[in-house]
């Protein structure tokens, strides 16, 4: 199989060079980040550590959209969710999407399969999330969080049936890569338990700006992240959404998790930081949309986004300072 990364960040050269350096299958990168494709030109490749470690230049194929022309069985998609749509449309203008094509992604959030379908048939689109830290430090650098064989992964397609022949392969694959795919039952229930796991540690941490080996340092996080379950898990029953894992699962997967990512920050303080919008609109914020679907009010869920988005305002009165997270991991 040949693969085809759309979004050339943090998680895009994660799966990609895995792909690429484990399971020994072609990859294309595909990015309209300028610095980040002129970089990877100029020296060749993508700079690539483990934990700060063994860092080296992994030589990979990097393209824009229109200078694309090449024909990769299964694309790979991992964009911010707000910026999706615009990427999505620009490639399908440069005309790199084909009839026979899959493509699987893993991005935090919900809303981007919807997206996805507008270019792909419900029975191409391979779901997936991952529990998997990677830290970006700048254009065409990248470092791997966590040791060997700690990575994990679910897959599920979207148009709700079992595993097909291109969906083994891509298993397959992945498994070669050592992302370590697990298959779910369903995709809504398989997502929105990554959902409900992102609105405790990335809202929170974000918030109060603090690593996830310190936000579990507060005797209080079993209490807030029940409550913030407890919401979330109402609204999905209401809503018909069987969630992969129990409440108390998910309460210890907050504990557990940042225990052993303790001195990162996740992803959405990585955006929030740099000045950039966060996604708490399709984590928090979609939680509350089904709630309030389903005549349901996630009261916790829709405070704690809109204090994310006035903090978001805030930064606008604030002198921009050193930026701690550009020591720190991207935890997705």
């Amino acid at each position: 199989m040949k693969y085809g990364i759309i979004g050339a960040g943090a998680m895009g050269y994660r799966y990609g060079v895995m792909l690429q350096e484990n399971a020994g299958v072609d990859v294309d990168f595909i990015d309209t980040w300028e610095p980040n494709v002129e970089k990877v030109r100029e020296q060749n490749g993508v700079s690539v550590a483990r934990d700060h470690e063994n860092r080296k230049i992994v030589p990979i194929n990097i393209y824009y959209p229109e200078e694309y022309n090449g024909h990769p069985d299964v694309w790979i998609v991992f964009k911010k969710q707000m910026q999706l749509a615009e990427e999505m449309a620009r490639d399908n203008e440069a005309g790199i999407f084909h009839n026979d094509q899959y493509v699987f992604s893993a991005m935090n959030g919900f809303g981007h399969f919807e997206k996805i379908a507008e270019y792909f048939p419900a029975d191409h689109i391979i779901c997936g999330t991952a529990m998997i830290a990677t830290r970006m430090d700048g254009p065409a650098n990248v470092d791997f969080m966590g040791e060997v064989g700690t990575e994990e992964m679910h897959m599920a397609r979207y148009n709700g049936e079992g595993p097909d022949e291109v969906t083994r392969q891509v298993a397959e694959d992945f498994k070669a890569a050592r992302l370590n795919p697990i298959f779910a039952p369903d995709y809504m229930g398989m997502c929105m338990s990554k959902v409900l796991f992102n609105a405790v540690t990335n809202t929170l941490c974000t918030m109060f700006e603090m690593q996830m080996g310190q936000f579990i340092e507060y005797e209080g996080v079993r209490d807030m992240a029940r409550q913030l379950f407890d919401e979330a898990y109402d609204a999905c029953d209401r809503a018909g959404i069987h969630l992969i894992a129990t409440r108390q699962e998910q309460v210890e997967s907050v504990i557990t998790v940042s225990q052993e990512y303790k001195y990162h920050y996740p992803s959405m303080y990585q955006d929030f930081s740099k000045g950039r919008p966060t996604e708490v609109d399709y984590i928090n914020g979609y939680i509350a949309k089904i709630g309030r679907e389903n005549d349901y009010v996630c009261r916790t869920h829709e405070f704690v986004t809109h204090e994310v988005h006035m903090a978001e305002m805030m930064r606008k009165y604030h002198k921009q300072g050193a930026n701690v997270a550009d020591k720190t991991a991207v935890t997705v």
